[in-house]
């Protein structure tokens, strides 16, 4: 059956079916833990069928069998980023900032450099504003910032740090002329400046499989990705975490993300913030 698209242009891509949808809900909840849950059969049909479309297929079947044929998995981390939901802001949950300057940068002693793991990113609004928190709390400190996501779309948005002019209304005039270069007179966007970009480092990570860092960090932000995972999930995230979060560090999660209902090792802090018991490493104070 073909219809209408948008532009005028025939789509001869058959609609999504029951079966269909099952299939490509199992993929991906088992390659990278979302879970679309019935009732998001237009959704995913609405984010894919670009892809369906641009591969040449006629049936969303025949789009599912390629990414199960294709080795390298390139059509299945396209179809991870059209599917994954990259809504962000700067200064997002702002109390969580807040918290971060003024009960745990305290507790971080003499310690040099700063380093925070960003686990789930998006376009980088959250990763510029912890740096830019940290260096006006800590001006004299060596910021470090690891960045990660799922998508590769959203890693390569985030590394550009470009951002219109309307996403940036909740920064002040005083840190966008510090930490941003206007693009355009007048501008009709900013970029993160080369010296805040420095502090940063971006890697694709997927949450669900296995995964490590040189060492643990003291401080990490994953908020906002957790909504869309099963509580079985859930679990599996939070302790993977968890052990690369230090003896004493701080676990951020979203407002709509509490743990009550999740298996974890963390002693809660307050709504959303969580610690991991132990005391303090040296590397705290080193």
């Amino acid at each position: 059956m073909t219809r209408q698209a948008n532009g005028g242009e025939i789509d001869a891509v058959r609609a999504l079916g029951p079966q269909e949808f099952e299939q490509i809900r199992q993929l991906a909840y088992r390659t990278f833990g979302l879970d679309l849950k019935t009732g998001k059969e237009e959704l995913v049909s609405a984010r894919l069928r670009k892809l369906v479309r641009g591969g040449g297929f006629h049936s969303f079947q025949d789009y599912y069998k390629s990414i199960v044929a294709d080795r390298t998995g390139v059509s299945l981390l396209a179809m991870i980023d059209a599917l994954a939901t990259n809504h962000t802001s700067f200064l997002r949950e702002p109390d969580h900032f807040q918290f971060l300057r003024d009960q745990v940068v305290p507790g971080l002693g003499t310690r040099d450099p700063i380093e925070v793991w960003s686990a789930a990113c998006s376009t980088g609004e959250e990763v510029w504003t912890l740096a830019m928190v940290l260096n006006e709390a800590l001006p004299n400190r060596r910021v470090r910032i690891a960045a990660s996501d799922i998508s590769n779309k959203a890693l390569g948005f985030a590394q550009r740090a470009v951002y219109p002019t309307e996403r940036c209304h909740g920064l002040s005039a005083a840190w966008l002329a510090r930490y941003f270069a206007a693009e355009g007179r007048p501008p009709v966007g900013y970029q993160a400046t080369a010296a805040l970009r420095a502090q940063v480092t971006f890697r694709r990570v997927n949450l669900v499989e296995s995964y490590s860092w040189p060492h643990p960090f003291p401080i990490i932000f994953c908020r906002n990705v957790m909504i869309y995972f099963d509580r079985q999930t859930q679990e599996r995230v939070i302790a993977g975490l968890c052990q690369h979060l230090e003896p004493g560090g701080y676990l951020f999660v979203g407002h709509a993300e509490s743990l009550t209902r999740v298996s974890h090792s963390l002693e809660y802090v307050r709504p959303a913030v969580y610690r991991k018991p132990g005391k303090k490493e040296a590397r705290w104070n080193k």
